[in-house]
């Protein structure tokens, strides 16, 4: 079995890395740790969950140890490394994985996002940081504000590359790569690739070396089951499971932001306490919900897939999916937050007739059938029906044509909805008559004609004008 040693780590990451318990790499750290640190570019194919922060991190780190130094001149700790990530919450974790790593190494990190004040991190660039994680926009915002230097940059790492796609930052990922030195060496890893992802990689890495581990399998001690049931009945079946089984941790996906809000409300008011977090909320609500449920006194997540990237709990129990993905890459991605380093899991599926078809492409994507338990009193059939659905018809009102009976007799409700329309204008009967040629009028319409007279002739008086004399002027 392969050790961190092994990979040709220097002795100061070892330290860190044993203080934190990692004992042997992962597969996809086996892997790309031994390429990173000669200097290749690599394209890597791994979901969450496989260890991919430190297989770029770690090498990342030591590349850099050349320039590590306690000079207290900003000139001395110029950006040299820059990671960029989709979303608030994965730079965050990314940025507490760097400064775990470098605890016995004198570099620098911070972590730059939007939803708080720009101001809060100007004055810790001004002091110099060697490692940068960043979301795209405020990146752009601290170039736009000169607040930041990116032309000594000599790695450049894309997390989750296809999420930044799907959020709409191809724009600005292309503005960032215009800024940064030309010889560099590039990491990108994406739990999916489409074509617009190899399109990029094309654009950004230098003949990569491809690496895929573990890419659309789940792990083999996470459990997984569905619950088939009436897409009304959703919230109670949750809600069930909950109680009667005294879950606690339990990450909840949902499709929507409107749906996760009022998810978690329903929850709270079934006695079961619940957050949310989203693209809506704000930086400040989304990290204060994460660290009450990473501390385990909230009982219940609600997420969208977006705001859960970077969710990272140890020993995570329970993922439900609410509303399963349309895209069946990302189930793998969501289940991927339980059952790591080892641990057991399990991911609960309840899943409508309507969704049938995405578990489908998921079993496909997966290659094996998830079991699917029918919970006694939910079953797919049994859902509520509306109360306006559910009233039987009135025994005493017997069901007869409207048209059958006089208008007085008729339900008044019934007499309002059948008022008669604007009153019709009088017919002329004249309008509607065929058109037949009048008996006395001659055969040849021409010797109907009567030349006019001639006008007669009246005389008139002109007075010509009279130009006035000079003593009229």
């Amino acid at each position: 079995m392969t050790t961190f040693a092994e990979l040709g780590l220097a002795p100061d990451i070892l330290r860190a890395l044993d203080e934190m318990g990692y004992l042997t790499p992962t597969p996809i750290q086996e892997q790309v740790i031994p390429l990173a640190l000669q200097g290749a570019d690599i394209l890597g194919a791994a979901q969450t969950g496989t260890g991919k922060t430190a297989a770029f991190a770690l090498p990342l780190i030591q590349r850099l140890l050349p320039f590590a130094n306690t000079g207290t001149s900003p000139a001395k700790h110029p950006i040299r490394a820059l990671i960029l990530t989709p979303t608030r919450e994965l730079a965050i974790q990314v940025e507490e994985a760097v400064q775990a790593y470098t605890k016995h190494v004198p570099l620098r990190s911070l972590v730059v996002y939007g939803g708080v004040s720009i101001n809060t991190q100007i004055p810790i660039l001004k002091t110099g940081v060697e490692i940068l994680v960043a979301t795209p926009g405020r990146l752009l915002d601290h170039v736009q504000n000169k607040t930041l230097m990116l032309n000594q940059v000599n790695t450049l790492v894309l997390d989750e590359a296809d999420r930044m796609l799907d959020m709409g930052f191809m724009p600005d990922l292309k503005r960032i790569v215009a800024l940064l030195p030309t010889q560099r060496v590039n990491m990108m890893f994406s739990a999916t690739f489409p074509e617009e992802i190899r399109k990029l990689a094309d654009s950004i890495l230098n003949q990569p070396t491809f690496i895929e581990v573990a890419r659309n399998e789940t792990a083999v001690n996470v459990t997984q089951v569905v619950h088939p049931v009436h897409h009304e009945r959703k919230r109670q079946l949750l809600a069930h499971l909950i109680m009667s089984r005294d879950l606690r941790q339990v990450l909840v996906f949902t499709g929507t932001k409107l749906g996760c809000n009022r998810l978690a409300n329903e929850l709270n008011k079934l006695g079961i306490h619940a957050d949310a977090i989203h693209g809506d909320k704000t930086q400040q609500e989304r990290i204060k919900a994460l660290d009450a449920f990473k501390a385990g006194t909230m009982r219940v997540l609600v997420a969208t897939d977006v705001a859960a990237r970077g969710i990272d709990i140890e020993a995570l129990p329970f993922v439900v999916n609410y509303d399963l993905p349309h895209n069946a890459e990302d189930y793998v991605h969501r289940i991927g937050r339980t059952g790591r380093a080892g641990a057991s899991g399990e991911a609960i599926s309840l899943v409508s007739e309507a969704e049938t078809r995405y578990l489908k492409d998921i079993e496909k994507l997966i290659g094996s059938d998830i079991e699917a338990v029918i919970v006694p009193g939910f079953e797919p059939d049994a859902a509520d029906v509306p109360a306006y659905q559910s009233r039987p018809p009135r025994p005493d009102r017997p069901v007869e044509r409207s048209a059958e009976r006089p208008a007085a007799e008729r339900p008044a409700a019934e007499r309002r909805t059948q008022r008669p329309g604007p009153k019709a204008a009088p017919r002329d009967t004249l309008f509607e008559a065929p058109y037949e040629p009048s008996a006395a009028a001659p055969a040849d319409s021409t010797s109907a004609l009567v030349r006019p007279t001639p006008k007669e002739q009246v005389a008139a008086l002109f007075r010509s004008p009279v130009k006035p004399d000079s003593a009229d002027q």
